[in-house]
């Protein structure tokens, strides 16, 4: 069966929101974390004061990574996570996974891969506060890849998308995965 079938004018607007939003979310925090514009990065937890450009942010020397790995981390994965933060490979992975994310969902180029990507950042980020302190098992982490699964599967009808022009071009002709 083909997923045109399922895809109706209403739901290719709903996955396109979705989409756009996610985005959003995705490279919103990839530049806040690069620049320390002062929503998670730059902004003093007990004043609530923003120090844009702070030496937190990744662009003059802080590390993405550090913050979250090293202080927020909780559950049976604690010291793995721990280990990992601060470290320059975890640091630009995670950087280049929140670019890709948000450019892609956003643009609506490689809408499968940035899905994908997303949805492992997810999973990671979800694995590293088990176990959720509202709901047992789930928490915004897996609803939000449960929302790029769905977008990933409807990737080939999304309004609002420049996923047709891509997938011509010479670039999404010779890497597959990036339509």
């Amino acid at each position: 069966m083909s997923v045109k079938k399922y895809v109706t004018d209403a739901s290719m607007y709903t996955w396109a929101i979705l989409r756009i939003a996610l985005g959003y979310v995705f490279l919103w925090s990839f530049l806040d974390k690069l620049f320390g514009l002062g929503f998670a990065t730059c902004k003093a937890r007990a004043t609530g004061l923003v120090d844009v450009g702070c030496s937190s942010a990744w662009i003059n020397g802080g590390s993405p990574t550090e913050g979250f790995l090293g202080n927020a981390v909780t559950g049976p994965f604690a010291d793995f996570y721990h280990n990992l933060a601060g470290q320059a490979w975890v640091d630009w992975l995670f950087m280049l996974g929140l670019l890709v994310a948000g450019v892609g969902l956003l643009l609506g180029t490689w809408i499968r891969f940035a899905s994908l990507v997303g949805i492992v950042m997810m999973l990671l980020m979800w694995s590293a506060l088990l176990w959720p302190a509202n709901v047992p098992g789930v928490d915004e982490h897996i609803i939000y890849a449960l929302i790029l699964f769905g977008v990933a599967l409807t990737s080939d009808h999304q309004a609002w998308s420049l996923n047709s022009w891509w997938a011509k071009t010479k670039l999404a002709k010779a890497l597959p995965f990036l339509k």
